[in-house]
């Protein structure tokens, strides 16, 4: 049975002297999971920039004036290419990351789930993070291939208005409710860093441990402060708020894989190597994730060889999904156009990165 969490539990484990936490965590973490293997996933851009949302942290928003090269949408076989190339490195899962606000019926989504059976069709997990959907578009996925399905809350639900005005947390709910509604995991996490309190925090993981059933992997961002965007002056966190959040997830959400995610390249070996004992189960490999630097895949691997890990093969927690051509599917473009919200309020150092000359 799932244990319920209060923010109260959670903020009392959070500030348990750290020997303590981690040693919990630790422990938690070696009864659901093996300790020396962590997954492997890429990130890849398939379409970079251009994006109509004010997320405050991301160099994707069209609005604010940062140095972001964009690009249109991959091609499958350019995408096909890049995922082989991720195999051979050792990565079990490739997430294809688009720069919409929610995905639209038509032929960039028809290109999209082709993509998602060439992946699967080479025996990796596959996960896309396309912004909001729908429940017929989570169904067409499905039917696709796809393994997993992001869409992070990013931060508590007070927080979040302080960071996003273009779409509401409840959106964020509802497209995760979507994916359940089919065979697809969910991938579920957010940052911490950008200004939230330690309540905040707890928040999050609150909403997060509340999903039924919790969200298979969870990824823990450290805010990477982008120039150009509002929150590029946030200090760098400490890797003790890091540690201690990795361990509260993990504790919190036992079953899940916790990825330690954005942030790393702000991390020493030995700062990584003590969220890995914390319960981290997962990371993100290549120099790229969408846009963020991020530690080459050598340099991992020989972080792997130093520490005796080994990388997590393919569908070890979930089977793998059985693909359908797009000629025998049965979930068909529906031409939909849904309301999702728009919450009006205004965010004052978002618009003034907007107003700010380039």
């Amino acid at each position: 049975m799932q244990q319920s969490w209060t923010k109260e539990a959670i903020l009392e484990l959070y500030h348990t002297p750290l020997m303590d936490l981690m040693y919990r965590a630790a422990s938690v973490h070696r009864t659901h999971h093996d300790p020396n293997t962590v997954q492997i996933s890429t990130l890849l851009s398939i379409k970079t920039g251009g994006c109509p949302e004010d997320c405050g942290y991301c160099p994707q928003a069209a609005r604010y004036h940062t140095d972001l090269e964009g690009n249109e949408l991959m091609s499958v076989s350019q995408v096909k290419a890049q995922a082989l190339r991720a195999k051979a490195s050792g990565s079990s899962r490739v997430c294809m990351g688009a720069a919409w606000r929610n995905v639209k019926d038509g032929p960039e989504f028809d290109n999209v789930l082709e993509m998602v059976r060439t992946i699967n069709k080479l025996d990796m997990e596959v996960c896309c993070t396309l912004g909001m959907i729908t429940e017929n578009q989570a169904k067409r996925l499905a039917e696709a291939g796809l393994y997993a399905y992001n869409h992070n809350l990013d931060t508590s639900e007070d927080y979040y208005k302080d960071v996003i005005s273009t779409r509401a947390f409840q959106d964020r709910l509802d497209t995760i409710e979507n994916v359940r509604k089919t065979n697809v995991t969910v991938c579920s996490g957010g940052i911490i860093g950008m200004g939230e309190s330690v309540e905040d925090r707890a928040g999050m993981l609150v909403a997060l441990s509340s999903l039924s059933p919790q969200p298979e992997s969870v990824p823990i961002n450290a805010l990477v402060p982008v120039e150009g965007t509002p929150l590029e002056d946030q200090p760098i966190i400490p890797i003790w708020d890091m540690i201690r959040m990795i361990a509260t997830t993990r504790i919190v959400m036992p079953h899940t894989q916790v990825r330690l995610s954005a942030g790393r390249t702000q991390m020493s070996q030995e700062g990584q190597a003590m969220c890995f004992f914390a319960g981290a189960n997962s990371i993100f490999a290549g120099d790229k994730l969408l846009t963020t630097p991020n530690p080459d895949i050598e340099q991992d691997k020989a972080l792997f060889d130093l520490l005796g890990l080994v990388p997590q093969k393919p569908f070890v927690k979930h089977s793998q999904p059985l693909t359908v051509e797009a000629a025998d599917s049965a979930w068909t473009a529906l031409g939909e156009k849904p309301k999702w919200t728009r919450p009006g309020h205004e965010i004052e150092r978002n618009k003034a990165k907007e107003r700010k000359a380039p």
